[in-house]
Protein backbone atom coordinates (compact mmCIF):
# COMPACT_ATOMS: atom_id res chain seq x y z
CA UNK A 1 0.00 0.00 0.00
CA UNK A 2 1.63 3.15 -0.87
CA UNK A 3 -0.11 5.53 1.50
CA UNK A 4 -2.10 4.93 5.60
CA UNK A 5 -4.56 7.07 6.83
CA UNK A 6 -6.09 6.77 9.55
CA UNK A 7 -9.09 9.35 11.90
CA UNK A 8 -9.06 11.94 8.79
CA UNK A 9 -12.27 13.79 7.54
CA UNK A 10 -12.26 14.37 3.66
CA UNK A 11 -14.75 17.18 2.77
CA UNK A 12 -15.39 18.43 -0.58
CA UNK A 13 -13.22 16.72 -2.46
CA UNK A 14 -12.91 15.81 -6.20
CA UNK A 15 -10.76 12.60 -6.03
CA UNK A 16 -10.31 12.37 -9.84
CA UNK A 17 -8.26 9.72 -10.69
CA UNK A 18 -4.99 11.23 -10.78
CA UNK A 19 -5.63 12.70 -7.21
CA UNK A 20 -6.49 10.08 -5.51
CA UNK A 21 -4.22 7.94 -3.33
CA UNK A 22 -4.35 3.91 -3.32
CA UNK A 23 -3.85 2.89 -0.13
CA UNK A 24 -5.44 1.87 3.90
CA UNK A 25 -7.86 4.18 5.10
CA UNK A 26 -9.03 3.41 8.58
CA UNK A 27 -11.75 5.00 10.61
CA UNK A 28 -11.86 7.89 7.86
CA UNK A 29 -15.12 10.07 7.37
CA UNK A 30 -15.69 11.40 3.32
CA UNK A 31 -18.41 14.06 3.19
CA UNK A 32 -19.50 15.17 -0.04
CA UNK A 33 -16.80 14.21 -1.99
CA UNK A 34 -16.74 12.98 -5.76
CA UNK A 35 -15.27 9.22 -6.41
CA UNK A 36 -17.02 8.97 -9.67
CA UNK A 37 -15.65 6.29 -12.00
CA UNK A 38 -12.18 6.63 -9.71
CA UNK A 39 -10.09 3.56 -9.63
CA UNK A 40 -10.27 2.31 -5.73
CA UNK A 41 -9.14 -0.81 -6.54
CA UNK A 42 -6.56 -2.35 -4.41
CA UNK A 43 -7.54 -0.08 -1.41
CA UNK A 44 -8.79 -0.65 2.10
CA UNK A 45 -11.50 0.77 3.68
CA UNK A 46 -11.78 -0.20 7.44
CA UNK A 47 -14.26 1.07 9.55
CA UNK A 48 -14.85 4.38 7.17
CA UNK A 49 -18.06 6.51 6.47
CA UNK A 50 -18.94 8.31 3.34
CA UNK A 51 -21.84 10.83 3.65
CA UNK A 52 -23.04 12.65 0.14
CA UNK A 53 -20.72 11.27 -1.60
CA UNK A 54 -20.49 10.31 -5.26
CA UNK A 55 -18.82 6.35 -6.28
CA UNK A 56 -20.89 5.82 -9.35
CA UNK A 57 -19.04 3.70 -11.93
CA UNK A 58 -15.66 3.41 -9.37
CA UNK A 59 -14.22 0.77 -9.98
CA UNK A 60 -13.98 -1.67 -6.94
CA UNK A 61 -11.32 -5.12 -8.44
CA UNK A 62 -9.97 -6.12 -4.69
CA UNK A 63 -10.66 -3.01 -2.98
CA UNK A 64 -11.84 -4.15 1.05
CA UNK A 65 -14.21 -2.72 2.74
CA UNK A 66 -15.11 -3.72 5.82
CA UNK A 67 -17.69 -1.92 8.37
CA UNK A 68 -18.08 0.79 5.72
CA UNK A 69 -21.57 2.57 5.79
CA UNK A 70 -23.20 4.66 3.46
CA UNK A 71 -25.42 7.07 4.06
CA UNK A 72 -26.94 10.07 1.48
CA UNK A 73 -24.81 8.24 -1.73
CA UNK A 74 -25.27 8.05 -5.18
CA UNK A 75 -23.62 4.48 -5.80
CA UNK A 76 -24.86 3.54 -9.73
CA UNK A 77 -23.50 1.05 -11.68
CA UNK A 78 -21.25 -0.57 -8.84
CA UNK A 79 -19.64 -3.83 -9.04
CA UNK A 80 -19.45 -4.93 -5.11
CA UNK A 81 -19.14 -8.75 -6.77
CA UNK A 82 -15.25 -7.35 -7.19
CA UNK A 83 -14.42 -6.31 -3.94
CA UNK A 84 -12.02 -8.58 -1.81
CA UNK A 85 -15.09 -11.06 -0.80
CA UNK A 86 -13.07 -11.57 2.77
CA UNK A 87 -14.70 -9.15 5.38
CA UNK A 88 -17.02 -7.22 2.67
CA UNK A 89 -19.34 -5.34 6.04
CA UNK A 90 -20.99 -2.85 4.53
CA UNK A 91 -24.58 -0.72 5.44
CA UNK A 92 -26.70 1.66 3.76
CA UNK A 93 -29.13 4.41 4.39
CA UNK A 94 -31.14 6.82 1.78
CA UNK A 95 -28.50 5.35 -1.33
CA UNK A 96 -28.85 5.43 -5.17
CA UNK A 97 -27.74 1.94 -6.15
CA UNK A 98 -29.01 1.47 -9.13
CA UNK A 99 -27.58 -1.30 -11.49
CA UNK A 100 -25.21 -2.26 -8.93
CA UNK A 101 -24.18 -5.88 -8.67
CA UNK A 102 -23.77 -8.08 -5.39
CA UNK A 103 -23.40 -11.19 -7.20
CA UNK A 104 -22.19 -14.26 -5.24
CA UNK A 105 -21.24 -11.54 -2.30
CA UNK A 106 -21.72 -12.66 1.44
CA UNK A 107 -23.54 -10.04 3.20
CA UNK A 108 -25.17 -11.46 5.99
CA UNK A 109 -26.89 -8.69 8.30
CA UNK A 110 -26.88 -6.03 5.02
CA UNK A 111 -29.09 -2.96 6.17
CA UNK A 112 -30.34 -1.25 3.02
CA UNK A 113 -32.73 1.40 4.62
CA UNK A 114 -34.56 3.84 2.54
CA UNK A 115 -32.45 2.31 -0.81
CA UNK A 116 -33.47 3.10 -4.29
CA UNK A 117 -32.42 -0.46 -5.93
CA UNK A 118 -33.33 -0.59 -9.39
CA UNK A 119 -32.27 -3.45 -11.56
CA UNK A 120 -29.33 -4.43 -9.20
CA UNK A 121 -28.25 -7.91 -9.06
CA UNK A 122 -28.47 -10.17 -6.05
CA UNK A 123 -27.44 -13.31 -7.95
CA UNK A 124 -26.44 -16.01 -5.49
CA UNK A 125 -25.89 -13.85 -2.68
CA UNK A 126 -26.00 -14.52 0.68
CA UNK A 127 -28.13 -11.53 2.32
CA UNK A 128 -28.75 -13.88 5.54
CA UNK A 129 -30.80 -11.41 8.11
CA UNK A 130 -30.97 -8.73 5.50
CA UNK A 131 -33.01 -5.58 5.97
CA UNK A 132 -34.66 -3.59 3.15
CA UNK A 133 -36.75 -1.16 5.58
CA UNK A 134 -38.04 1.29 3.25
CA UNK A 135 -36.33 0.49 0.01
CA UNK A 136 -37.30 0.21 -3.71
CA UNK A 137 -36.12 -2.87 -5.59
CA UNK A 138 -37.96 -2.57 -9.01
CA UNK A 139 -36.27 -4.56 -11.37
CA UNK A 140 -34.01 -6.35 -8.86
CA UNK A 141 -32.66 -9.65 -9.76
CA UNK A 142 -32.96 -12.40 -7.08
CA UNK A 143 -32.13 -15.75 -8.56
CA UNK A 144 -30.60 -18.65 -6.00
CA UNK A 145 -30.51 -15.70 -3.47
CA UNK A 146 -30.38 -16.80 0.19
CA UNK A 147 -32.48 -14.39 2.18
CA UNK A 148 -33.13 -16.54 5.21
CA UNK A 149 -34.59 -14.04 7.90
CA UNK A 150 -34.36 -11.56 5.45
CA UNK A 151 -37.22 -8.43 6.37
CA UNK A 152 -38.83 -7.41 3.06
CA UNK A 153 -42.00 -6.56 5.16
CA UNK A 154 -41.37 -2.26 4.24
CA UNK A 155 -39.78 -3.00 0.58
CA UNK A 156 -41.47 -2.37 -2.45
CA UNK A 157 -41.53 -3.30 -6.20
CA UNK A 158 -39.63 -6.75 -5.70
CA UNK A 159 -40.58 -9.49 -7.62
CA UNK A 160 -38.60 -12.89 -5.84
CA UNK A 161 -39.40 -16.74 -6.88
CA UNK A 162 -40.05 -18.83 -3.53
CA UNK A 163 -38.94 -22.09 -5.94
CA UNK A 164 -35.63 -20.48 -6.98
CA UNK A 165 -34.93 -18.61 -3.57
CA UNK A 166 -34.60 -19.37 -0.33
CA UNK A 167 -36.97 -17.26 1.81
CA UNK A 168 -37.10 -19.54 4.79
CA UNK A 169 -38.33 -17.22 7.67
CA UNK A 170 -38.19 -14.06 5.88
CA UNK A 171 -40.77 -11.59 6.72
CA UNK A 172 -43.17 -10.27 4.21
CA UNK A 173 -46.31 -7.53 4.18
CA UNK A 174 -49.46 -9.04 2.98
CA UNK A 175 -48.72 -5.84 0.50
CA UNK A 176 -45.52 -7.77 -0.60
CA UNK A 177 -47.54 -10.95 -1.40
CA UNK A 178 -47.77 -10.19 -5.66
CA UNK A 179 -43.92 -10.09 -6.03
CA UNK A 180 -44.09 -13.48 -4.13
CA UNK A 181 -46.36 -14.87 -6.33
CA UNK A 182 -46.28 -13.19 -9.77
CA UNK A 183 -45.30 -15.85 -11.63
CA UNK A 184 -48.01 -17.91 -11.07
CA UNK A 185 -50.28 -15.30 -11.71
CA UNK A 186 -52.74 -14.98 -8.94
CA UNK A 187 -54.13 -11.57 -8.69
CA UNK A 188 -53.74 -10.50 -4.97
CA UNK A 189 -56.68 -7.50 -4.15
Amino acid sequence: MSTYHQDQIFSNKDFSPSIFQKGEYESCTFKNCNFSEVDLSGSRFLDCGFFGCNLSLAKLFKTALQEVKFKDCKLLGLRFDKCEGIGLDLDFENCLLDNTSFYQCKLKNIQFKNCRLFETDFVEADLTGSDFQGSDLNGAIFENTILVKADLRHAKNFIIDPETNRIKKAKFALDGLPGLLLKYGIVVE
